[in-house]
């Protein structure tokens, strides 16, 4: 992870200290990456299973303010990565998952990530699953390669169309596939003039002119449901220990920036499937 991230960035581009530390911020973030490939997303028990070599270099504590302190960094550091794989698509799959914080039953005692308003889980719906749940939306956006480009974070009570307000800043000059969630008339226009992305989303069956979806546009879909299972899995991106809007985010940024390393391993390294993420990597 860490010869990876030392190809791509440097520590020139991440925030000067006045005093240098044991363990630089690139070690830091391959740190945080390796152990969520290693599905331990628990800090005390990756502290409990470092070398001695490593522990001595940095506290839990510091190394848990330092991890969200270095977030926008790891974010720009997914972003060179995404990329490298996305460069030339020009088809990219739109869809979404919930985020559980706690059952809805303790949701009126619960304090997880209540410290501001503004950020604070509501009640949702998942269509899907037919349930309702407490706490957020992944919204994410991924190529036909299976990398995500696009990632953000709302509230569950969010609708999944507002989210391509902030899609049309981020690609251009593409198709977006969607799931009936996002059938909109005015979204679809307002994609298309502004970026010149074509939304294509299936339409429902008392709509009027209603026809199948292209065929391999809607197998093309189970793109990103693969994805979410995956983070499910193996980075169990549904299991949450935070207790700060701060440090949830950053678990799940931490979370999709490992597999996207994971992929550019395979890739270039390996030139093996990029998503086959439970081979070895050593």
């Amino acid at each position: 992870m860490l010869e990876v991230l030392r190809k791509i960035s440097t520590d020139r581009q991440l925030p000067v200290q006045r005093r240098r530390p044991m363990m630089s911020d690139l070690e830091v973030i391959s740190l945080g990456l390796t152990a969520e490939y290693m599905s331990i997303d628990s800090e005390n028990d990756l502290f409990r299973k470092l070398p001695s070599c490593l522990a001595c270099k940095i506290d839990r504590t510091v190394y848990n303010r330092r991890k969200r302190r270095l977030m926008p960094y790891q974010n720009t550091i997914r972003l060179k990565l995404a990329e490298s794989f996305n460069n030339s698509e020009d088809i990219f799959i739109v869809d979404s998952m919930p985020l559980e914080i706690c059952k809805i039953a303790r949701s009126s005692r619960s304090k997880i990530c209540k410290e501001e308003l503004y950020s604070g889980p509501a009640k949702g719906y998942c269509a899907s699953q037919k349930t309702y749940y407490y706490g957020y939306k992944l919204h994410a956006v991924c190529s036909l390669k299976g990398v995500f480009q696009a990632i953000d974070l709302t509230p569950a009570n969010v609708h999944d169309i507002h989210f391509l307000d902030d899609v049309r800043h981020q690609l251009s000059d593409c198709t977006l596939l969607g799931d009936k969630g996002y059938l909109s008339a005015a979204v679809q226009l307002n994609l298309f003039e502004y970026a010149n992305i074509r939304l294509d989303t299936p339409k429902r069956s008392n709509q009027k002119g209603c026809k199948p979806q292209f065929s391999l546009f809607r197998k093309s879909r189970k793109r990103i449901e693969t994805l979410f299972s995956q983070m499910c899995d193996q980075f169990m991106v549904r299991r949450n220990y935070a207790k700060s809007f701060d440090g949830f985010r950053t678990r799940i940024l931490t979370k999709i920036t490992a597999m996207t390393v994971i992929q550019y391993i395979n890739k270039n390294i390996f030139n093996r499937n990029i998503n086959n993420l439970k081979i070895s990597i050593i």
